[in-house]
């Protein structure tokens, strides 16, 4: 069996097509996760509704989403839905598929940090006369969101890695790009080590950055902890013996 060896020209050749497939990449990332962000808060105020009929619906949206596999799901939009009447072209079904996957989980990260909130606080807002609306949005929603970022921002890269499934969907995308060279070259080493190369150059300083967000995020939960505990530090420090 010959050893596969890396063709630079075909590499040069092939450059072009590859990066207007990262950027056609990042470009569906970017969407998805911006719609994800804000359709994930609502999903999760839904699902801590006290309105029960609310609350199962949109609980049984998100077990759905995270019982099923987002490939299937997206080859139901693209493939099955037609049969119905409902085309989408391939980037619209792309968007809407990652958008409803991980809204669904996105949700569950909101809501996880909403109910870290001490419930004194909820309570404090409600004898200040604070309208529950106004308590979820000024009070509970900064400090969720600030407890889950860095977990948002694992879901980012993964969401990044995700929509290379939307190759399945003939979207061209870095991945579908690559394997269009392929058909034609069948050089499998060169153009697979390229998109290789190519999401690990968008995807490892993604990480880098959610590492900074979770070291800045914890730095600043201890000042916040320290500041808080010191009065009370100094009021036993400053009581009187015996």
């Amino acid at each position: 069996m010959e050893r596969p060896e890396f063709s630079w020209d075909l590499a040069r050749a092939s450059w072009p097509a590859l990066l207007e497939g990262l950027k056609i990449t990042v470009e569906l990332t970017f969407i998805v996760i911006a719609i994800s962000l804000v359709l994930g808060i609502f999903v999760a105020l839904g699902r801590l509704s006290k309105n029960r009929l609310l609350s199962t619906v949109v609980g049984f949206y998100v077990d759905f989403m995270r019982a099923t596999p987002l490939l299937l799901q997206l080859i139901y939009i693209y493939f099955v839905l037609p049969t119905v009447g409902i085309r989408l072209d391939p980037f619209v079904a792309a968007v809407l598929g990652l958008s409803l996957n991980y809204s669904a989980y996105l949700s569950e990260v909101y809501r996880s940090g909403i109910q870290a909130i001490p419930r004194g606080q909820l309570d404090a807002a409600a004898a200040l006369g604070m309208r529950p609306s106004l308590t979820m949005r000024r009070i509970v929603l900064p400090q969720a969101i600030r407890i889950v970022i860095p977990t948002l921002g694992n879901y980012f890269v993964a969401l990044f890695k995700d929509t290379s499934l939307a190759s399945f969907l003939t979207l061209q995308e870095l991945l579908f790009s690559g394997q269009i060279i392929i058909s034609r070259t069948y050089d499998y080493f060169t153009i697979y080590t390229m998109v290789l190369f190519m999401y690990f150059l968008v995807g490892y300083p993604s990480l880098i950055l959610v590492r900074y967000l979770e070291k800045m995020t914890k730095n600043g939960y201890g000042r916040r902890r320290r500041a808080v505990s010191l009065p009370a530090d100094q009021a036993i420090l400053n009581e009187p013996a015996g």
